[in-house]
């Protein structure tokens, strides 16, 4: 697209492809460097940045939704050029959006300093490796019109997941944190949301690309499958704190004790022998 000729990042693919190969291959290398020592604690570098993400991503919402209203963007479908002056305006705010991409490299940095391991999911790598790439794309060739659906409503759910992460680095927050579950439900509802605007544009065409269409619509299929296997593998099938302190004891009981008191005392006392 002429109108994003010369942007920074958008002229050619290579700096998006090293960034992306640099960032998963700091976590190649970080997790080697970690894997003896003790892990960092970050947390006033933990506030700042989402503090910031949070207020970048307040920062999108509000402009999209500036930008589409004057505008008059068709919410069922809108093309890449019958806006004008208002189509620039939301394609820099993508611009900002495909940018903020490869900021949210270090959520994974810093879990490779944190020894947070088991966060560095095959979900987790790949949406935020393959969100950089597809951007890029879309800042080429479709950096407006039908595109600012997605980015509006994730920059909503960024701001809510970006404070709860922040809030979540201060010990006497987190009991107040009881909202992560809501959490990912909201950012599925995004994904299907986002997979029906796209199709609407298919079922009634203006104009807008409709491989683009297909493409957006298979790829959040592909996220909406991952966060649906890992909302049940989190919350459905763990058991709960609750039922494992409640389940009941079936150790024998003799003469009024249990028998793991005499293996003990004979384990303690076969001890002193052996000393």
């Amino acid at each position: 697209d002429a109108r994003v000729r010369g942007w920074f990042l958008l002229d050619s693919y290579l700096p998006t492809f090293f960034l992306t190969g640099a960032y998963l291959l700091c976590i190649w290398l970080g997790n080697k460097f970690m894997r003896n020592r003790p892990p960092f604690s970050l947390r006033a570098h933990l506030i700042v940045y989402n503090l910031g993400i949070t207020l970048l991503s307040f920062y999108m919402l509000i402009e999209l939704i500036l930008a589409t209203w004057e505008g008059g963007y068709n919410l069922q479908c809108q093309n890449l050029h019958s806006a004008g002056e208002a189509d620039i305006r939301v394609a820099k705010v993508l611009w900002w959006y495909y940018f903020s991409k490869v900021i949210e490299f270090m959520d994974t940095i810093f879990f490779v300093l944190r020894k947070k391991s088991s966060q560095i999911t095959f979900l987790h790598v790949y949406h935020h490796a393959t969100m950089f790439n597809i951007w890029w794309c879309v800042l080429n060739w479709i950096p407006c019109g039908q595109s600012f659906f997605g980015p509006t409503l994730n920059s909503f759910i960024h701001v809510l997941m970006y404070s709860y992460y922040g809030l979540s680095v201060i010990p006497s927050m987190r009991k107040y944190l009881w909202w992560k579950k809501y959490l990912t439900q909201a950012q599925l509802i995004q994904f299907l949301l986002t997979i029906a605007h796209t199709l609407s544009a298919a079922v009634k065409p203006c104009g807008f690309p409709f491989g683009c269409l297909m493409f957006q619509s298979s790829y959040m299929a592909t996220l909406v499958i991952l966060f649906i296997n890992f909302y049940i593998k989190t919350y459905r099938k763990a058991p709960s704190r609750t039922a494992i302190k409640e389940t009941p004891v079936t150790t024998e009981i003799k003469n009024g004790f249990h028998k793991d008191y005499f293996a003990a005392a004979n384990g303690f006392q076969n001890n002193k022998k052996a000393q």
